[in-house]
């Protein structure tokens, strides 16, 4: 198995409204940049699962503040977990990660997150935002007829990948399969090297709000993040690029295209990753994990059951907090998200909660401008 890894470089799934689509020939490329310095919704009432805190009592942090959404000053509580978007099964367990968090600093701190409706928006205005593989789909390069296809690929296995009565043992072969027969399609279509920026730049790709605080925030304080997407590393790299915060600190590792010499693609590198199989079998001969000893404590962020294991590569690790996007049929799934991460952030398209939290973690003052529209 081959990872690519390229040095630094400056900058650089939606779904149909039907429904969301990620997807696959095979795959992932690791682009890698190292580590350098430079430059909230109104509350609403929703019925709560038993034994489901919306608010997060005792959680010690400085009030955070959104441009135009007032944050009371709690005295001894993180205030943006009181937002409503925000469950949690264990508040004392989260207060106790956090507190350990913010005493390691950002010099301990690491951050490992998916891309696709995780860093990337689930919705905008109510109609669904693309993924890395739905961006190249729907695009004009793109025949219609590959297009029914892959769509038809999305109606019938989309499904069994969210379906709560399936194992992930279960639906690992469906997932293979998917992405393999998405990707082969792909590699029929002549696509060449230099449209992928002419497609990202015509999509509607969107990041979440806050975005920018996110990444600079991550960048200027040297705190490593590693994207780890079952997406179209080509794709997502193009729109963090292209949003202008593809810093020194970010390493990707995704289904990265592969180009002939002519620049047309031909297949996808290394191994195929999917939703199910991000974890340390994919990047254990990366060497990446290891360049980060002392980076033991860990955010992770994602928005699927599978994005729980990609911290697993991680040796030593001290603390972890688990935040998951809950974007997609809500009802069904709640309970397994709040069994499963320690944050649950329901139906929230920003980065809130997320830098709300960095902010603490990093000792970063009391009052923190959090989003700007």
């Amino acid at each position: 198995m081959l990872l690519e890894c390229r040095g630094p470089r400056p900058p650089g799934r939606s779904e149909a409204a039907s429904g969301p689509s990620r997807p696959g020939c095979t795959t992932p490329g690791s682009r890698r940049t190292w580590p350098g310095r430079s430059p909230c919704s109104a509350p609403r009432t929703l019925a709560r699962p038993r034994s489901v805190a919306r608010a997060n009592p005792g959680l010690p942090l400085g009030p955070a503040r959104c441009r135009g959404q007032s944050f009371s000053r709690v005295s001894g509580q993180v205030s943006i977990l009181m937002k409503a978007t925000v469950l949690m099964r264990q508040p004392g367990r989260v207060q106790e990660i956090v507190g350990a968090l913010r005493r390691g600093g950002g010099d301990r701190l690491q951050v490992i997150s998916d891309f696709d409706m995780t860093l990337s928006r689930f919705a905008y205005n109510g109609k669904r935002c693309p993924s890395s593989h739905n961006i190249l789909d729907n695009s004009k390069i793109i025949s219609e007829e590959c297009r029914k296809e892959l769509k038809a690929l999305l109606h019938h296995y989309y499904p069994i990948e969210i379906d709560p009565h399936w194992t992930i043992k279960e639906k690992l072969p469906h997932m293979v399969e998917w992405w393999t027969k998405a990707h082969s399609l792909l590699c029929q279509q002549k696509i060449q090297k230099f449209q992928i920026a002419q497609v990202v730049r015509e999509s509607n790709a969107m990041l979440r709000e806050g975005y920018k605080m996110f990444f600079n925030t991550l960048y200027q304080n040297s705190i490593p993040l590693f994207i780890f997407s079952a997406g179209i590393g080509d794709i997502l790299e193009e729109i963090i690029r292209q949003k202008q915060v593809f810093h020194p600190n970010i390493h990707v590792v995704s289904n990265y295209m592969d180009f002939d010499k002519d620049g047309f693609l031909q297949g996808f590198k290394g191994q195929l990753i999917h939703t199910y199989n991000k974890n340390s079998t994919v990047c254990e001969n990366s060497g990446y994990f290891q360049q980060l000893q002392g980076k033991t404590n860990i955010l992770l962020l994602g928005d699927s059951m599978g994005d729980l294991t990609m911290a697993d590569g991680v040796l030593g690790v001290e603390n972890i907090l688990k935040i998951g996007f809950l974007n997609d049929k809500v009802e069904e799934q709640r309970e397994r998200y709040m069994e499963s991460y320690d944050i649950v952030l329901e139906k929230d398209e920003s980065l809130d909660v997320v830098n709300g939290l960095l902010q603490h973690i990093l000792h970063q003052g009391d009052w923190v401008e959090m989003r700007v529209p």
